[in-house]
Protein backbone atom coordinates (compact mmCIF):
# COMPACT_ATOMS: atom_id res chain seq x y z
CA UNK A 1 0.00 0.00 0.00
CA UNK A 2 1.43 3.21 -0.79
CA UNK A 3 2.76 5.41 1.95
CA UNK A 4 0.30 8.78 2.74
CA UNK A 5 3.24 11.44 3.01
CA UNK A 6 0.42 14.37 3.74
CA UNK A 7 1.96 16.42 7.28
CA UNK A 8 -0.85 19.08 7.91
CA UNK A 9 0.50 19.62 11.08
CA UNK A 10 4.33 19.88 10.32
CA UNK A 11 4.37 23.27 11.67
CA UNK A 12 2.67 22.40 15.02
CA UNK A 13 5.84 19.25 14.70
CA UNK A 14 8.29 21.77 14.75
CA UNK A 15 7.23 23.60 17.45
CA UNK A 16 7.49 20.89 19.79
CA UNK A 17 10.27 19.79 18.09
CA UNK A 18 9.71 16.90 16.29
CA UNK A 19 11.00 15.78 13.07
CA UNK A 20 8.06 17.40 10.07
CA UNK A 21 6.87 14.04 8.89
CA UNK A 22 3.98 11.97 8.43
CA UNK A 23 3.64 9.09 10.88
CA UNK A 24 4.44 6.33 8.12
CA UNK A 25 3.83 2.22 8.50
CA UNK A 26 7.38 1.32 8.37
CA UNK A 27 9.01 -2.25 8.83
CA UNK A 28 10.53 -1.49 12.23
CA UNK A 29 12.68 -4.32 12.47
CA UNK A 30 14.39 -2.94 9.13
CA UNK A 31 14.15 0.63 10.32
CA UNK A 32 16.09 0.35 13.66
CA UNK A 33 18.68 -2.36 11.51
CA UNK A 34 19.20 0.73 9.75
CA UNK A 35 19.57 2.87 12.96
CA UNK A 36 22.01 0.92 14.51
CA UNK A 37 24.66 1.00 11.46
CA UNK A 38 23.94 4.62 11.33
CA UNK A 39 24.77 5.41 15.08
CA UNK A 40 28.20 3.43 15.07
CA UNK A 41 29.42 5.74 12.44
CA UNK A 42 31.57 8.64 13.55
CA UNK A 43 32.35 12.04 13.57
CA UNK A 44 35.81 12.11 11.95
CA UNK A 45 36.41 15.82 12.36
CA UNK A 46 35.35 16.21 16.07
CA UNK A 47 37.96 15.76 19.12
CA UNK A 48 37.24 12.04 20.34
CA UNK A 49 35.57 11.33 17.04
CA UNK A 50 32.24 10.44 18.52
CA UNK A 51 29.01 8.33 17.69
CA UNK A 52 26.57 9.60 16.03
CA UNK A 53 24.33 7.90 18.34
CA UNK A 54 25.55 10.73 20.47
CA UNK A 55 26.61 13.57 18.01
CA UNK A 56 23.42 13.12 15.46
CA UNK A 57 20.16 14.47 16.41
CA UNK A 58 16.90 12.44 16.42
CA UNK A 59 15.59 14.25 13.19
CA UNK A 60 18.17 12.10 11.04
CA UNK A 61 17.57 8.98 12.61
CA UNK A 62 13.70 9.63 11.70
CA UNK A 63 14.54 10.11 7.94
CA UNK A 64 16.87 6.62 8.05
CA UNK A 65 13.95 4.70 9.88
CA UNK A 66 11.47 5.99 6.88
CA UNK A 67 13.80 5.40 3.79
CA UNK A 68 15.39 1.56 4.86
CA UNK A 69 12.17 0.86 7.00
CA UNK A 70 9.92 1.40 3.83
CA UNK A 71 10.38 -1.67 2.03
CA UNK A 72 7.07 -3.24 1.02
CA UNK A 73 5.57 -5.54 -1.45
CA UNK A 74 3.88 -3.95 -4.27
CA UNK A 75 0.82 -5.39 -5.95
CA UNK A 76 2.63 -6.94 -8.60
CA UNK A 77 5.11 -8.80 -6.33
CA UNK A 78 8.41 -7.76 -5.84
CA UNK A 79 9.27 -5.34 -2.66
CA UNK A 80 9.75 -2.00 -3.68
CA UNK A 81 10.93 0.81 -1.68
CA UNK A 82 8.06 3.16 -0.80
CA UNK A 83 10.14 5.95 0.25
CA UNK A 84 11.52 6.56 -3.27
CA UNK A 85 12.73 9.73 -2.94
CA UNK A 86 14.01 12.54 0.39
CA UNK A 87 14.03 16.12 -0.28
CA UNK A 88 15.43 17.25 3.05
CA UNK A 89 15.42 21.55 3.57
CA UNK A 90 17.46 22.36 6.87
CA UNK A 91 19.90 25.09 7.80
CA UNK A 92 23.56 25.65 7.59
CA UNK A 93 25.94 24.61 10.51
CA UNK A 94 22.74 21.30 11.29
CA UNK A 95 25.72 18.71 10.19
CA UNK A 96 23.86 18.80 6.36
CA UNK A 97 27.09 17.18 4.81
CA UNK A 98 28.26 15.04 7.40
CA UNK A 99 24.59 13.52 7.44
CA UNK A 100 24.26 12.90 4.14
CA UNK A 101 27.47 10.87 4.05
CA UNK A 102 26.74 8.57 7.11
CA UNK A 103 23.60 8.26 5.32
CA UNK A 104 25.63 7.13 1.64
CA UNK A 105 27.58 5.01 3.84
CA UNK A 106 24.56 3.35 5.52
CA UNK A 107 23.11 2.71 2.20
CA UNK A 108 26.38 1.03 1.11
CA UNK A 109 26.18 -1.19 4.13
CA UNK A 110 23.26 -2.64 4.22
CA UNK A 111 23.32 -3.28 -0.01
CA UNK A 112 22.71 -6.88 -1.28
CA UNK A 113 22.70 -5.81 -5.15
CA UNK A 114 26.07 -6.88 -6.19
CA UNK A 115 28.31 -4.32 -8.85
CA UNK A 116 25.45 -1.85 -8.11
CA UNK A 117 26.49 2.35 -8.40
CA UNK A 118 25.68 4.91 -5.62
CA UNK A 119 26.73 8.46 -6.25
CA UNK A 120 27.10 11.37 -3.90
CA UNK A 121 26.45 14.56 -5.91
CA UNK A 122 27.94 18.04 -5.03
CA UNK A 123 26.93 20.69 -7.05
CA UNK A 124 30.72 21.96 -7.26
CA UNK A 125 34.20 20.70 -6.93
CA UNK A 126 34.50 21.90 -3.21
CA UNK A 127 31.35 20.69 -1.83
CA UNK A 128 32.09 17.15 -3.43
CA UNK A 129 35.36 16.74 -2.60
CA UNK A 130 33.83 17.62 1.38
CA UNK A 131 31.79 15.35 1.14
CA UNK A 132 34.31 12.78 0.40
CA UNK A 133 36.30 13.56 2.86
CA UNK A 134 33.52 13.41 5.49
CA UNK A 135 32.73 9.53 4.16
CA UNK A 136 36.58 9.02 3.87
CA UNK A 137 36.96 9.72 7.54
CA UNK A 138 34.16 7.86 8.73
CA UNK A 139 35.66 4.70 7.34
CA UNK A 140 39.13 5.46 8.58
CA UNK A 141 37.74 6.17 12.01
CA UNK A 142 36.18 2.62 12.56
CA UNK A 143 38.32 -0.76 12.41
CA UNK A 144 35.69 -2.50 10.95
CA UNK A 145 35.17 -0.04 7.82
CA UNK A 146 38.48 -0.07 7.24
CA UNK A 147 38.54 -3.74 6.27
CA UNK A 148 35.14 -3.57 4.52
CA UNK A 149 35.28 -0.50 2.65
CA UNK A 150 38.43 0.31 -0.10
CA UNK A 151 38.75 3.65 -0.45
CA UNK A 152 40.21 4.96 -3.76
CA UNK A 153 41.05 8.74 -3.15
CA UNK A 154 42.33 9.54 -6.81
CA UNK A 155 38.82 8.20 -8.45
CA UNK A 156 36.81 9.62 -5.39
CA UNK A 157 35.45 6.06 -5.24
CA UNK A 158 34.35 4.07 -2.18
CA UNK A 159 34.02 0.44 -2.60
CA UNK A 160 32.25 -2.77 -0.75
CA UNK A 161 34.82 -5.65 -0.93
CA UNK A 162 31.89 -7.89 0.18
CA UNK A 163 29.37 -7.27 -2.88
CA UNK A 164 31.98 -4.96 -5.10
CA UNK A 165 29.44 -2.03 -5.05
CA UNK A 166 30.88 1.23 -5.36
CA UNK A 167 29.67 4.85 -3.78
CA UNK A 168 31.13 7.82 -6.11
CA UNK A 169 31.52 11.58 -5.36
CA UNK A 170 31.03 13.16 -8.54
CA UNK A 171 30.40 17.22 -9.69
CA UNK A 172 27.04 17.89 -11.04
CA UNK A 173 27.56 18.05 -14.53
CA UNK A 174 25.71 16.95 -17.78
CA UNK A 175 28.96 14.49 -18.92
CA UNK A 176 29.62 13.04 -15.94
CA UNK A 177 26.13 11.84 -14.88
CA UNK A 178 24.84 11.30 -18.12
CA UNK A 179 24.07 7.55 -18.77
CA UNK A 180 24.53 6.80 -15.10
CA UNK A 181 22.35 4.14 -13.25
CA UNK A 182 22.65 4.42 -9.60
CA UNK A 183 20.43 2.56 -6.75
CA UNK A 184 21.50 5.27 -4.77
CA UNK A 185 21.64 8.89 -5.19
CA UNK A 186 22.09 12.04 -3.07
CA UNK A 187 22.02 15.47 -4.22
CA UNK A 188 23.59 18.16 -2.02
CA UNK A 189 22.88 22.07 -1.99
CA UNK A 190 20.59 21.63 -5.05
CA UNK A 191 20.14 25.38 -4.34
CA UNK A 192 22.93 25.78 -6.19
CA UNK A 193 21.52 23.86 -9.19
CA UNK A 194 18.96 26.99 -9.57
CA UNK A 195 21.13 28.93 -12.10
CA UNK A 196 21.99 25.51 -13.70
CA UNK A 197 20.18 25.57 -17.25
CA UNK A 198 20.67 21.70 -17.32
CA UNK A 199 20.00 20.92 -13.60
CA UNK A 200 16.25 19.63 -14.32
CA UNK A 201 17.30 17.75 -17.17
CA UNK A 202 20.36 15.94 -15.21
CA UNK A 203 18.14 15.15 -12.36
CA UNK A 204 15.50 13.61 -14.73
CA UNK A 205 18.22 11.55 -16.29
CA UNK A 206 19.08 10.32 -12.93
CA UNK A 207 15.71 9.29 -11.56
CA UNK A 208 15.57 7.54 -15.34
CA UNK A 209 18.78 5.39 -14.56
CA UNK A 210 16.94 4.51 -11.19
CA UNK A 211 13.70 3.55 -12.03
CA UNK A 212 15.05 -0.82 -12.65
CA UNK A 213 15.80 -1.01 -9.00
CA UNK A 214 12.75 -0.98 -7.09
CA UNK A 215 15.28 -0.46 -4.00
CA UNK A 216 16.67 2.50 -5.33
CA UNK A 217 16.39 5.91 -3.31
CA UNK A 218 17.24 10.11 -4.23
CA UNK A 219 18.12 11.86 -1.59
CA UNK A 220 18.26 15.82 -1.67
CA UNK A 221 19.39 17.97 0.92
CA UNK A 222 19.86 21.50 0.96
CA UNK A 223 20.09 25.11 2.32
CA UNK A 224 17.40 27.91 1.15
CA UNK A 225 19.40 29.99 -1.02
CA UNK A 226 19.83 33.54 -0.64
CA UNK A 227 18.27 34.70 -4.20
CA UNK A 228 14.78 34.14 -4.82
CA UNK A 229 13.91 29.94 -5.47
CA UNK A 230 14.38 29.17 -9.41
CA UNK A 231 15.27 26.29 -11.86
CA UNK A 232 15.15 22.93 -11.00
CA UNK A 233 15.48 23.90 -7.50
CA UNK A 234 12.56 26.00 -7.40
CA UNK A 235 10.52 23.23 -9.14
CA UNK A 236 12.19 20.35 -6.61
CA UNK A 237 11.14 22.59 -3.67
CA UNK A 238 8.15 23.63 -4.64
CA UNK A 239 6.81 19.86 -5.43
CA UNK A 240 7.92 18.71 -2.06
CA UNK A 241 5.83 21.74 -0.37
CA UNK A 242 2.77 19.94 -2.18
CA UNK A 243 3.47 16.64 -0.82
CA UNK A 244 3.76 18.02 2.51
CA UNK A 245 0.83 19.83 2.21
CA UNK A 246 -1.20 17.17 0.73
CA UNK A 247 -2.18 18.72 -2.95
CA UNK A 248 0.10 16.46 -4.21
CA UNK A 249 -1.15 12.62 -3.98
CA UNK A 250 -0.43 11.18 -7.17
CA UNK A 251 1.88 8.46 -6.90
CA UNK A 252 3.85 10.17 -4.37
CA UNK A 253 7.11 8.36 -3.12
CA UNK A 254 8.54 11.78 -1.87
CA UNK A 255 9.36 12.54 1.99
CA UNK A 256 9.31 16.00 2.33
CA UNK A 257 11.53 16.68 5.32
CA UNK A 258 10.99 20.99 5.57
CA UNK A 259 12.74 22.78 8.29
CA UNK A 260 10.82 26.32 7.61
CA UNK A 261 8.80 28.84 8.89
CA UNK A 262 5.35 28.97 7.55
CA UNK A 263 4.40 31.43 5.28
CA UNK A 264 2.92 33.54 7.85
CA UNK A 265 5.93 34.11 9.96
CA UNK A 266 8.00 34.44 6.84
CA UNK A 267 5.93 37.62 5.41
CA UNK A 268 4.62 38.97 8.66
CA UNK A 269 5.14 42.92 9.00
CA UNK A 270 6.35 42.53 12.08
CA UNK A 271 9.75 40.10 11.14
CA UNK A 272 8.58 37.22 13.42
CA UNK A 273 11.37 35.17 11.98
CA UNK A 274 14.15 37.62 13.59
CA UNK A 275 12.72 36.39 17.16
CA UNK A 276 15.33 34.21 18.70
CA UNK A 277 12.47 32.24 20.43
CA UNK A 278 11.18 30.75 17.01
CA UNK A 279 14.60 29.59 15.76
CA UNK A 280 14.38 26.05 17.62
CA UNK A 281 11.60 25.15 15.28
CA UNK A 282 14.59 25.41 11.81
CA UNK A 283 17.69 23.86 13.75
CA UNK A 284 17.29 20.71 13.91
CA UNK A 285 20.64 19.55 15.45
CA UNK A 286 20.33 22.30 18.45
CA UNK A 287 23.13 22.29 20.96
CA UNK A 288 25.05 19.85 18.97
CA UNK A 289 26.50 21.57 15.82
CA UNK A 290 24.93 24.82 16.61
CA UNK A 291 23.66 26.80 19.47
CA UNK A 292 21.06 29.74 19.70
CA UNK A 293 24.21 31.68 20.84
CA UNK A 294 26.28 31.34 18.30
CA UNK A 295 23.23 32.28 15.93
CA UNK A 296 22.48 35.30 18.01
CA UNK A 297 25.57 36.75 17.28
CA UNK A 298 25.47 35.77 13.74
CA UNK A 299 22.40 37.65 13.34
CA UNK A 300 23.65 40.62 15.45
CA UNK A 301 26.45 40.68 12.96
CA UNK A 302 24.49 40.55 10.02
CA UNK A 303 22.22 43.60 11.10
CA UNK A 304 25.13 45.87 11.67
CA UNK A 305 26.50 45.34 8.09
CA UNK A 306 22.91 45.72 6.74
CA UNK A 307 19.68 44.55 4.85
CA UNK A 308 21.64 42.48 2.11
CA UNK A 309 23.65 40.69 4.59
CA UNK A 310 20.57 40.26 7.12
CA UNK A 311 18.99 38.60 4.35
CA UNK A 312 21.66 35.91 3.06
CA UNK A 313 22.25 35.24 6.73
CA UNK A 314 18.55 34.58 7.25
CA UNK A 315 18.28 32.67 3.94
CA UNK A 316 21.22 29.99 5.35
CA UNK A 317 20.76 30.17 9.06
CA UNK A 318 16.90 30.46 9.32
CA UNK A 319 15.48 29.01 5.64
CA UNK A 320 13.80 31.74 5.00
CA UNK A 321 12.93 32.65 1.37
CA UNK A 322 13.75 35.82 -0.66
CA UNK A 323 10.72 37.23 -1.89
CA UNK A 324 13.00 39.51 -3.65
CA UNK A 325 16.45 39.83 -3.64
CA UNK A 326 16.89 42.79 -1.69
CA UNK A 327 20.22 44.04 -1.37
CA UNK A 328 21.93 47.18 0.05
CA UNK A 329 21.31 49.72 -2.87
CA UNK A 330 17.58 48.10 -3.58
CA UNK A 331 14.81 50.91 -4.84
CA UNK A 332 12.90 51.67 -1.95
CA UNK A 333 9.64 50.70 -3.82
CA UNK A 334 10.89 46.99 -3.28
CA UNK A 335 10.54 47.02 0.35
CA UNK A 336 6.13 47.66 0.00
CA UNK A 337 6.52 45.34 -3.36
CA UNK A 338 4.96 42.11 -1.70
CA UNK A 339 2.41 43.90 0.47
CA UNK A 340 0.67 45.31 -2.49
CA UNK A 341 0.18 41.79 -4.32
CA UNK A 342 -3.78 41.81 -5.56
CA UNK A 343 -3.70 38.17 -7.01
CA UNK A 344 -7.21 38.97 -8.84
CA UNK A 345 -4.98 41.13 -11.08
CA UNK A 346 -2.57 38.31 -12.52
CA UNK A 347 -4.47 38.37 -15.72
CA UNK A 348 -4.83 41.96 -18.15
CA UNK A 349 -8.18 40.69 -18.66
CA UNK A 350 -9.52 41.10 -14.83
CA UNK A 351 -7.13 44.01 -14.37
CA UNK A 352 -9.26 45.85 -17.69
CA UNK A 353 -12.36 44.52 -16.26
CA UNK A 354 -11.95 46.78 -13.36
CA UNK A 355 -10.50 50.34 -14.66
CA UNK A 356 -11.83 53.30 -16.26
CA UNK A 357 -8.79 54.26 -17.94
CA UNK A 358 -5.68 52.52 -18.93
CA UNK A 359 -2.14 53.56 -19.94
CA UNK A 360 0.92 51.38 -21.36
CA UNK A 361 4.43 51.54 -20.62
CA UNK A 362 7.06 49.91 -23.03
CA UNK A 363 11.00 49.68 -22.71
CA UNK A 364 13.73 47.43 -23.94
CA UNK A 365 14.14 45.73 -27.15
CA UNK A 366 18.04 45.07 -27.60
CA UNK A 367 20.01 41.95 -28.06
CA UNK A 368 20.47 40.94 -25.05
CA UNK A 369 16.97 43.25 -23.40
CA UNK A 370 14.20 41.70 -22.39
CA UNK A 371 11.32 43.93 -24.07
CA UNK A 372 8.81 45.05 -20.97
CA UNK A 373 5.21 46.07 -21.11
CA UNK A 374 3.57 47.34 -18.37
CA UNK A 375 -0.33 48.79 -18.31
CA UNK A 376 -1.57 50.61 -15.58
CA UNK A 377 -4.99 51.16 -14.96
CA UNK A 378 -7.04 53.47 -12.18
CA UNK A 379 -10.08 50.96 -11.07
CA UNK A 380 -13.21 52.87 -11.22
CA UNK A 381 -14.51 51.75 -7.86
CA UNK A 382 -11.15 52.65 -5.48
CA UNK A 383 -8.82 55.02 -7.84
CA UNK A 384 -6.21 52.41 -6.54
CA UNK A 385 -3.64 51.55 -9.75
CA UNK A 386 -3.31 48.45 -10.89
CA UNK A 387 -0.25 46.88 -12.82
CA UNK A 388 0.08 43.90 -14.94
CA UNK A 389 3.23 43.42 -17.03
CA UNK A 390 4.56 41.21 -19.62
CA UNK A 391 8.32 40.50 -21.07
CA UNK A 392 9.98 39.07 -24.17
CA UNK A 393 13.03 37.97 -24.46
CA UNK A 394 14.77 36.48 -28.21
CA UNK A 395 17.15 33.68 -28.03
CA UNK A 396 20.34 36.10 -28.25
CA UNK A 397 19.36 37.19 -24.64
CA UNK A 398 19.26 32.91 -23.80
CA UNK A 399 22.65 32.59 -25.01
CA UNK A 400 24.67 35.93 -23.72
CA UNK A 401 22.95 35.11 -20.32
CA UNK A 402 23.09 31.62 -19.39
CA UNK A 403 23.10 32.26 -15.77
CA UNK A 404 19.39 33.96 -15.90
CA UNK A 405 18.30 30.72 -18.14
CA UNK A 406 16.36 28.86 -16.21
CA UNK A 407 14.58 31.97 -14.57
CA UNK A 408 13.04 33.48 -17.82
CA UNK A 409 12.01 29.43 -19.15
CA UNK A 410 9.88 29.38 -16.01
CA UNK A 411 8.46 32.70 -16.44
CA UNK A 412 7.52 31.55 -19.82
CA UNK A 413 5.90 28.53 -18.72
CA UNK A 414 3.42 30.73 -16.11
CA UNK A 415 2.81 32.60 -19.30
CA UNK A 416 4.59 36.01 -17.97
CA UNK A 417 7.12 35.91 -20.87
CA UNK A 418 7.41 35.32 -24.31
CA UNK A 419 11.05 33.94 -25.83
CA UNK A 420 10.35 35.03 -29.34
CA UNK A 421 10.22 32.27 -32.40
CA UNK A 422 11.21 35.67 -34.85
CA UNK A 423 12.25 39.16 -34.57
CA UNK A 424 9.45 40.47 -34.63
CA UNK A 425 7.27 38.81 -32.85
CA UNK A 426 7.54 40.93 -29.34
CA UNK A 427 6.89 44.24 -31.68
CA UNK A 428 3.47 42.61 -32.92
CA UNK A 429 2.17 40.80 -30.28
CA UNK A 430 2.46 44.22 -28.53
CA UNK A 431 0.69 45.85 -30.77
CA UNK A 432 -1.90 43.39 -30.00
CA UNK A 433 -2.20 44.22 -26.45
CA UNK A 434 -2.48 48.00 -27.24
CA UNK A 435 -5.00 47.32 -29.55
CA UNK A 436 -6.99 45.20 -27.49
CA UNK A 437 -6.79 47.75 -24.79
CA UNK A 438 -8.00 50.59 -27.32
CA UNK A 439 -10.57 48.23 -28.43
CA UNK A 440 -12.17 48.29 -24.64
CA UNK A 441 -12.51 52.39 -25.09
CA UNK A 442 -10.02 52.52 -22.00
CA UNK A 443 -7.32 54.64 -23.60
CA UNK A 444 -6.95 58.17 -23.39
CA UNK A 445 -6.95 59.87 -26.89
CA UNK A 446 -3.75 61.30 -26.14
CA UNK A 447 -0.41 60.07 -24.22
CA UNK A 448 -1.82 56.68 -24.21
CA UNK A 449 1.36 54.73 -24.85
CA UNK A 450 4.75 55.56 -22.97
CA UNK A 451 7.94 54.89 -24.89
CA UNK A 452 11.55 54.97 -24.21
CA UNK A 453 12.63 57.66 -27.39
CA UNK A 454 15.28 55.03 -28.40
CA UNK A 455 15.49 52.84 -30.95
CA UNK A 456 11.70 52.75 -31.66
CA UNK A 457 11.08 53.58 -35.04
CA UNK A 458 9.94 49.94 -35.65
CA UNK A 459 7.59 49.68 -32.70
CA UNK A 460 6.22 52.49 -33.62
CA UNK A 461 5.36 51.42 -37.02
CA UNK A 462 3.69 48.21 -35.64
CA UNK A 463 1.80 50.55 -33.05
CA UNK A 464 0.55 52.64 -35.94
CA UNK A 465 -0.49 49.63 -37.99
CA UNK A 466 -2.38 48.37 -35.26
CA UNK A 467 -4.81 51.25 -34.95
CA UNK A 468 -3.13 53.50 -32.31
CA UNK A 469 -3.26 57.35 -33.18
CA UNK A 470 0.48 59.14 -33.33
CA UNK A 471 -1.05 61.14 -30.56
CA UNK A 472 -1.66 58.24 -28.40
CA UNK A 473 2.03 57.63 -28.39
CA UNK A 474 4.51 59.94 -26.39
CA UNK A 475 8.36 60.05 -25.61
CA UNK A 476 9.09 59.47 -21.80
CA UNK A 477 12.44 60.71 -20.97
CA UNK A 478 15.11 58.12 -19.08
CA UNK A 479 17.17 58.48 -16.68
CA UNK A 480 16.73 61.33 -13.89
CA UNK A 481 13.89 62.25 -16.08
CA UNK A 482 12.29 58.92 -14.40
CA UNK A 483 12.62 60.23 -10.62
CA UNK A 484 9.19 61.33 -10.80
CA UNK A 485 7.63 58.01 -11.74
CA UNK A 486 10.30 56.41 -9.09
CA UNK A 487 9.41 58.63 -6.28
CA UNK A 488 5.57 58.22 -6.89
CA UNK A 489 5.60 54.56 -7.52
CA UNK A 490 7.85 54.54 -3.98
CA UNK A 491 4.52 56.74 -1.52
CA UNK A 492 1.67 55.05 -3.77
CA UNK A 493 3.06 51.81 -3.11
CA UNK A 494 3.92 52.79 1.14
CA UNK A 495 0.35 53.87 0.93
CA UNK A 496 -1.35 50.91 -0.80
CA UNK A 497 -2.68 52.36 -3.60
CA UNK A 498 -0.75 50.98 -6.56
CA UNK A 499 -1.50 47.04 -6.34
CA UNK A 500 -0.27 44.26 -8.81
CA UNK A 501 -0.99 40.72 -9.26
CA UNK A 502 2.35 39.61 -7.71
CA UNK A 503 4.04 37.67 -10.26
CA UNK A 504 7.22 36.06 -10.37
CA UNK A 505 8.38 38.18 -13.25
CA UNK A 506 8.04 41.42 -11.54
CA UNK A 507 9.37 40.12 -8.11
CA UNK A 508 12.63 39.31 -9.94
CA UNK A 509 12.64 42.31 -11.50
CA UNK A 510 11.87 44.64 -8.59
CA UNK A 511 14.51 42.67 -7.00
CA UNK A 512 17.01 43.69 -9.51
CA UNK A 513 15.91 47.42 -9.34
CA UNK A 514 19.45 49.22 -8.03
CA UNK A 515 19.26 52.92 -7.06
CA UNK A 516 21.28 55.40 -7.68
CA UNK A 517 21.30 58.94 -6.15
CA UNK A 518 22.40 61.89 -8.54
CA UNK A 519 22.07 65.20 -7.07
CA UNK A 520 18.07 65.94 -6.55
CA UNK A 521 17.62 62.63 -8.85
CA UNK A 522 17.23 59.09 -8.38
CA UNK A 523 18.27 56.57 -11.26
CA UNK A 524 17.12 53.44 -12.04
CA UNK A 525 18.82 52.70 -15.14
CA UNK A 526 20.13 49.41 -17.10
CA UNK A 527 23.69 50.50 -16.30
CA UNK A 528 23.10 50.45 -12.32
CA UNK A 529 21.22 46.92 -12.79
CA UNK A 530 24.34 45.33 -14.21
CA UNK A 531 23.24 41.85 -15.80
CA UNK A 532 19.99 41.63 -14.17
CA UNK A 533 17.35 42.91 -16.30
CA UNK A 534 14.74 45.32 -15.22
CA UNK A 535 12.92 46.21 -18.05
CA UNK A 536 9.33 45.56 -17.26
CA UNK A 537 10.24 47.77 -14.15
CA UNK A 538 11.14 51.11 -16.59
CA UNK A 539 8.29 50.41 -18.95
CA UNK A 540 6.29 50.41 -15.26
CA UNK A 541 7.73 53.54 -14.47
CA UNK A 542 6.63 54.84 -18.40
CA UNK A 543 3.16 54.06 -18.06
CA UNK A 544 3.56 55.96 -14.17
CA UNK A 545 4.37 58.87 -16.19
CA UNK A 546 1.55 58.96 -18.17
CA UNK A 547 -1.39 57.89 -15.23
CA UNK A 548 0.20 60.85 -13.08
CA UNK A 549 -1.31 63.16 -15.57
CA UNK A 550 -4.96 61.84 -14.90
CA UNK A 551 -5.53 60.88 -18.33
CA UNK A 552 -9.61 60.52 -19.28
CA UNK A 553 -10.29 57.57 -21.61
CA UNK A 554 -13.40 57.19 -23.96
CA UNK A 555 -16.63 55.34 -22.92
CA UNK A 556 -15.88 51.42 -22.36
CA UNK A 557 -17.19 48.67 -23.87
CA UNK A 558 -17.94 45.36 -24.06
CA UNK A 559 -15.57 43.22 -26.34
CA UNK A 560 -14.90 39.65 -26.77
CA UNK A 561 -12.70 38.28 -23.64
CA UNK A 562 -8.84 38.74 -24.17
CA UNK A 563 -7.23 35.64 -25.50
CA UNK A 564 -3.74 34.52 -23.83
CA UNK A 565 -0.45 35.86 -25.51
Amino acid sequence: MAFDFACPDWAEKLLRGETPIADLELDQEAAEKAVAIFNKLRLPDVPGQPELAEAAGEWMRDIVRAVFGSMQTSAEGPEVRQVGEVFILVPKKNAKTTSAAAIALTFLLLNKRKNADMLIIGPTQKISDVAFEQAKGMIEADEFLTKRLHVQDHKKTIRDRTTNARLMVRTFGMKVLTGAKPIFALIDEVHLLGSIPYAADVIRQIRGGMMPFPESVLVMITTQSDHPPQGAFRSELQYAREVRDGTQTERVRLLPVLYEFPEKVQTSDDKRWMDPELWPMVTPNLNRSITIDALKDGFARAKQDGQAELIAWATQHLNVEVGLALHSNRWAGADFWQANVDPEIASLDALLDRSEVAVIGIDGGGADDLMGLAVIGRCRETKDWLLWAKAWAHPTVLQRRKEIVPLLEEFQKLGQMTICDDPTQDLREIAEIASLVSDRGLLPETAAIGLDPAGVSALVDELAGAGIQPAQMVAVGQGYKLSSAIWGAERKLMDGTLRHGGTRLMSWVVGNARAEQRGNAVLITKETAGKAKIDPLIATFNAFMLMSRNPVSGNARPVPRIRQL
